[in-house]
């Protein structure tokens, strides 16, 4: 004799998969977030600085931690090697930097090893216009903080990877239902 299953027993299924499947997106909110820069996004600073400063919430891992600073045609400008000390970050700027917008863009990797990148604008300006004139937005990340990304080895992100697990897992739960039902028939 064929059974059919009930309905409220596969609805039941249908969301213990789905409370199960927002399990594994828990940790992304362990991503490392900027906290603080010198000089700070929208900065209209009147000295040039010789240095930029990024403080992060989490400590940094000196290996994976990279500060690019680009100006308003995109040409990188030249810097020293990151030093980190704990939670912050910090590169030397090589040249000095004359009247218009620069864009400081970085990327580090949260203790949870996925990897974090931004960037924002400040502008040099010697009381005068400036040569870029400000931005309303922060400018897209330079191609020095893309090369980063690509050297890291990382091109997807943390959302892509819960998706893909997320899907796997929904197809896993739906499998074990269709082979529950098939039981159930052959009883």
């Amino acid at each position: 004799m064929h059974t059919r299953p009930r309905r409220p027993t596969l609805v039941a299924a249908a969301l213990v998969a789905a409370a199960l499947l927002l399990v594994p997106a828990a940790p992304a909110a362990a991503h490392n977030t900027l906290r603080a820069a010198s000089p700070a996004d929208g900065d209209r600073l009147t000295t040039p600085p010789t240095r930029v400063t990024l403080e992060f919430a989490q400590r940094l891992d000196p290996t994976f931690t990279t500060i690019a600073l680009s100006d308003a045609a995109r040409r990188k400008i030249p810097t020293g090697a990151p030093a980190v000390d704990g939670t912050k970050g910090t590169v030397t700027v090589d040249e000095t930097l004359g009247e218009g917008t620069y864009t400081v863009a970085y990327r580090i990797v949260s203790a949870d090893g996925h990897p974090v990148q931004g960037s924002y604008t400040f502008t040099v300006a010697g009381g005068g216009d400036t040569a870029g004139g400000p931005t309303a937005a922060p400018a897209a990340a330079p191609p020095a903080a893309e090369s980063a990304a690509a050297a890291t080895g990382s091109g997807g992100s943390g959302t892509d990877v819960v998706a893909l697990v997320a899907a796997g897992g929904l197809v896993a739960v739906l499998g074990g239902v269709a082979l529950l039902r098939r039981r159930r028939r052959t009883r």
